[in-house]
């Protein structure tokens, strides 16, 4: 591979008791003021009126995972506050760059702290770049599969996620990916992947992509933003692999849902903390647009 050698960082895994102290030695105590009522609120999960469960779970690579699962992306993370049984973390874990003819690997740099028992899903984010636009080639799909094959080793990691905006051009060559990565991945391994909300409207070319889970990100949608959000007002989603989970953020306005989902994910722009994720919550427990 081409720029920084491929590597593992383990800031964020668990593999001893004492690790979490030895994390939480290197940053400043964590002082929550005033925020008594946030707390309590954390153990209390949103409505359920909003999820579902699969009629049967017996295939479901993704049935021990947690019905709330937050995105941790690159910064420092400690979530230590979370219930490791009610919430999952699907962490940044590398970010790969595809140019020209070859793949640059950068590695998750920054600490992430999180209960023994939290399940985690290591996240891989794959962009294009624009000034050498990726040759898609053959050697080029198989250095990316191997650099996201990979982080599936990492101690603790229980579920892989690929995040990958790709053009219209690019679908075969993902989709190529995708099926070559789930060959490579052990049998019980679940595999997911973010969606744009465009795709699961416009199209349906996510149908058959060898995958456990696709997430729709309802927000960051730019100029399809008022176009997605009347189109779930009156309907759901044509793809129907994308009306099983959602990816909301804590700084936009939720969606109208018309259907309940399996699983949640939630962003957050900045470094998690208990009022911010009580407060997602709250509003999420508020969604009464179901029918």
């Amino acid at each position: 591979m081409q720029g920084q050698p491929m590597r593992l960082v383990r800031p964020y895994h668990t593999p001893q008791p004492n690790t979490r102290q030895r994390h939480l030695g290197r940053w400043p105590r964590l002082i929550v003021v005033g925020v008594a009522t946030a707390l309590g609120a954390l153990s209390q999960l949103p409505s359920p009126a909003w999820l579902t469960r699969p009629a049967s779970e017996v295939h479901d690579r993704l049935a021990a995972f947690p019905p709330i699962v937050l995105w941790a992306w690159e910064r420092p993370e400690l979530l230590d506050f979370i219930d490791p049984h009610a919430i999952g973390v699907a962490f940044l874990a590398r970010s790969l760059y595809l140019s020209g003819s070859g793949v640059i690997v950068r590695p998750r740099l920054q600490p992430l702290s999180v209960p023994q028992e939290t399940k985690l899903m290591a996240v891989v984010r794959l962009e294009a770049d624009r000034l050498r636009p990726p040759d898609l080639s053959s050697q080029q799909l198989q250095l990316a599969t191997a650099a996201i094959a990979e982080v599936s080793g990492v101690h603790g990691v229980q579920a892989l996620q690929v995040d990958f905006d790709v053009g219209v051009s690019q679908r075969a060559f993902y989709r190529d990916v995708l099926q070559k990565l789930r060959r490579q991945l052990p049998a019980a391994m679940p595999l997911s992947i973010t969606a744009l909300a465009s795709w699961c409207i416009y199209d349906d070319w996510l149908t058959g992509l060898p995958v456990d889970e696709v997430v729709p990100m309802v927000f960051r949608m730019g100029a399809d933003q008022h176009r997605v959000r009347r189109y779930l007002a009156h309907g759901e989603f044509r793809a129907a692999a994308c009306r099983h989970s959602l990816g909301l953020s804590t700084d936009e306005p939720l969606p109208t849902l018309r259907a309940a989902r399996r699983r949640l994910y939630l962003f957050h722009p900045h470094a998690w903390r208990p009022e911010a994720m009580a407060s997602m919550f709250e509003e999420v427990g508020r969604w009464s647009a179901l029918p």
